[in-house]
């Protein structure tokens, strides 16, 4: 491939990761409209129509088995598991706080596959996962500081959010250690976003008593279609990018989403976090940078 054919595909890969950088925001917005489990439902839905639409189906023998049950059942409980936090929040600032214990996942995948892909790492990993940690426990003190009794107090306001963020952090570094075993090339995500809307809407169909009606505006709409749209080109650009672009560059810049994830959130959702929320965004980023770097042993 030629060097400019290169950069487009590069430059197609970081604009996934910008179009990424918007759900924590869109889905805590359209979760005050629809409510959390309607609203997922209704993203999922219109995700998997634009992906089968741009990608299509392929037919089920074409993939592993193991990727299929396995893979399949992680992708749908973390999609699930991350909507349903975000919505779940009690307020827009908590939403920020559940998106940055998400984002724990790229020093997660790091060192799962320690064990499940036998990767070779040097001593720069631990120091740089106790750094990611550190990072979300400095966004759960808040500007009173990290205690132990203040971080508690926060999580026991809404602690199954935060139980579905950390447990999101936890399958999705499993997803992509297992699918790079198991996958051999292959991408089930069309299948798998239409199976996560079918899981969503029969919790919404066993909950319908407890829903209300849903009333479609002009801009929950547009927000929704974005959303819908946005996601899917942000799963084909990716996987356009990684096979045909700089995979070094767009693994690196991919670190950086937790800070646009805050920025761009911040922005949609009028909020002003304190210089803690943004000290530990910068410590996360580090951190997983460290982890990274801790692998790329020649």
């Amino acid at each position: 491939m030629n060097t400019a054919a290169s950069a487009r595909a590069t430059l197609t890969g970081i604009i996934a990761i910008l179009l990424w950088s918007t759900s924590v925001g869109l889905l805590r917005s359209l979760a005050e409209h629809f409510g959390p489990l309607l609203s997922a439902a209704l993203v999922y839905s219109t995700s998997a129509l634009f992906l089968c639409l741009s990608r299509g189906l392929s037919r089920l023998r074409a993939f592993s088995r193991r990727y299929l049950i396995i893979g399949g059942a992680l992708f749908i409980s973390y999609e699930t598991a991350l909507a349903l936090a975000i919505g779940l929040a009690h307020s827009r600032s908590q939403s920020l706080e559940l998106g940055m214990i998400n984002y724990l996942w790229p020093s997660l995948t790091v060192v799962m596959a320690l064990w499940i892909n036998a990767q070779r790492y040097s001593w720069l990993l631990w120091p740089g996962l106790l750094l990611a940690l550190a990072g979300v426990l400095r966004v759960l003190g808040g500007d009173n500081g990290f205690s132990l009794s203040g971080l508690w107090q926060n999580v026991q306001d809404n602690p199954v959010a935060y139980l579905l963020a950390l447990c999101a952090a936890i399958v999705w570094a499993l997803y992509c250690n297992l699918t790079r075993r198991w996958a051999k090339g292959q991408n089930a995500v069309s299948l798998f976003f239409c199976l996560t809307a079918l899981t969503l809407w029969c919790a919404v169909l066993w909950q319908a008593p407890n829903i209300p009606h849903p009333a479609f505006t002009f801009t929950s709409t547009l927000q929704l279609l974005f959303m819908g749209l946005s996601t899917a080109l942000a799963y084909s650009a990716w996987n356009h990018g990684i096979q045909q672009g700089n995979m070094t560059l767009l693994a690196t810049a991919s670190y950086f989403t937790p800070v646009l994830s805050a920025l761009a959130s911040s922005l949609w959702l009028q909020l002003t976090p304190g210089f803690a929320f943004w000290q530990g965004v910068c410590l996360v980023v580090a951190g997983s940078l460290l982890c990274w770097r801790g692998t790329q042993m020649r």
